[in-house]
């Protein structure tokens, strides 16, 4: 079924079957994408269920003006990003006192890591890349996530962070050579 017949099904009065049905289709795809900003699951649950409130109050008015994917995915990551800056202001101080800016360093796995002397195995690599990816600025962190896990096109993001399609290729381009620096970067 698709999106259209499903928020059809919702506005012909099937509410409770067409919410159902929506949140199965998108829940494991919306989760791992607050996952990948959030870090903690328990607190991941958190945000995927406020984002899923707020689909339903909002599914109402939703008009298929929008692809509903990026409508949900916009929603997700606004929680995301409150979750995260009502996170931030709970722990008023860094540990080391250290700002962690724009100069950070950090991108992509194995192309990076090669010529060590000691072989990497997979988990490694993914703990490196999940490094990197955290020394980035929100923002970017954001753009990575959803290009280079979600695999979402520029003209999607746009829409789910209201952005131009520009700005948010310099936004990746800019993540992916801050990554790139960071895994080459020798210990």
């Amino acid at each position: 079924m698709t999106d259209r017949e499903l928020i059809d099904l919702f506005h012909s009065g099937a509410r409770e079957k067409a919410f159902t049905i929506l949140v199965e289709k998108y829940q494991q795809k919306v989760y791992f994408h607050i996952r990948r900003m959030v870090k903690d699951h328990d607190d991941t649950d958190d945000v995927l269920q406020n984002t899923f409130i707020k689909v339903w109050r909002g599914l109402e008015n939703f008009r298929n003006e929008a692809q509903f994917y990026t409508w949900l995915y916009r929603i997700a990551t606004n929680e995301t990003i409150t979750f995260l800056n009502s996170k931030s202001k709970k722990a008023t101080v860094a540990f080391d006192g250290s700002d962690r800016g724009d100069d950070e360093e950090g991108f992509a796995p194995s192309n990076y890591i090669k010529g060590e002397s000691n072989p990497v195995d997979g988990d490694d690599i993914q703990a490196r890349l999940q490094k990197a990816i955290d020394s980035l600025p929100e923002k970017q962190k954001l753009v990575f996530n959803l290009r280079y896990y979600d695999e979402m096109p520029y003209d999607q993001m746009s829409e789910v962070l209201d952005t131009s399609v520009g700005a948010l290729k310099a936004s990746y381009h800019h993540a992916a050579q801050k990554i790139e620096a960071f895994l080459t970067e020798r210990d």
